[in-house]
């Protein structure tokens, strides 16, 4: 049975720009394991960190981290998938990122998590044995993205890698920031359709995550909407020959 491991810096991302291809794949046989990077409980948040779920109307006192897991494993049930891994890395919020433009106005000379996620996916990859890898390509410029794209380059995985564009970061502007696109200017796109079952899926995955799809895009009913527009196609960088045979060719 093949294998695939989604790379997910937040517990959405996979789901949100992936959750097409790995329902497919999971439904024709695949083995199909989403881990998720970023997902340690911090106690007491304070500053941006509280805001971040203040907004969204969750109290100081609820953990929001482990609330989101659980959304996230209700995301994996709802795509036929392996039962999802969390990793115990810290949320930009947490490591001194004092505000959302901060987020997205490159990486802190002083955040270098990078060096400890590369050993952690270096396990993890060893651990699982992928014969395919997805991972994002940090459209948007997100800098937890930004970081698990530089953990993951410093690595040399027998498997292919799928580097998926960021949604809904690809959709929110006409060109949104693409801090990396360097890195991936010389591996050929691949768009893939999906099927209804697959797109299904894939809308009740993201739905699962209750706590981010009114921020994202003002509730269930915008956020299918939304996909709708994306006509059941994902795209993405091929880094590397995919197995064969695969469920999915090219989009027309």
């Amino acid at each position: 049975m093949p294998t695939a491991l989604a790379l997910s810096p937040h517990l959405d991302d996979a789901a949100f720009s992936a959750g097409g291809l790995l329902a497919t794949l999971a439904a024709t046989g695949w083995r199909v394991v989403m881990a998720t990077l970023f997902t340690r409980s911090v106690p007491a948040p304070e500053g941006f960190a509280l805001a971040c779920q203040l907004d969204k109307g969750l109290g100081p006192e609820v953990d929001y981290m482990a609330l989101r897991r659980g959304e996230d494993d209700r995301a994996a049930d709802a795509l036929g998938i392996a039962p999802p891994l969390h990793l115990p890395f810290r949320e930009a919020p947490h490591r001194g990122y004092g505000s959302a433009p901060e987020l997205f106005s490159g990486v802190r000379d002083d955040d270098r998590i990078d060096l400890d996620l590369a050993p952690a996916l270096a396990d993890l990859i060893a651990g699982q044995g992928p014969d395919l890898i997805l991972a994002p390509q940090a459209v948007g410029g997100h800098v937890d993205h930004v970081q698990v794209v530089r953990a993951l380059r410093t690595l040399t995985p027998a498997a292919p890698i799928l580097w998926w564009r960021d949604f809904p970061y690809t959709v929110r502007e006409a060109h949104p920031k693409e801090p990396l696109a360097d890195l991936f200017a010389d591996l050929p796109v691949r768009a893939f359709a999906f099927g209804e079952a697959a797109a299904g899926r894939k809308l009740a995955a993201c739905a699962a995550y209750t706590s981010q799809i009114g921020f994202q895009f003002g509730g269930e009913a915008a956020l299918a909407a939304r996909l709708a527009r994306e006509n059941a196609t994902e795209g993405y960088r091929l880094e590397g020959r995919l197995p064969e045979p695969f469920p999915l060719r090219d989009a027309a």
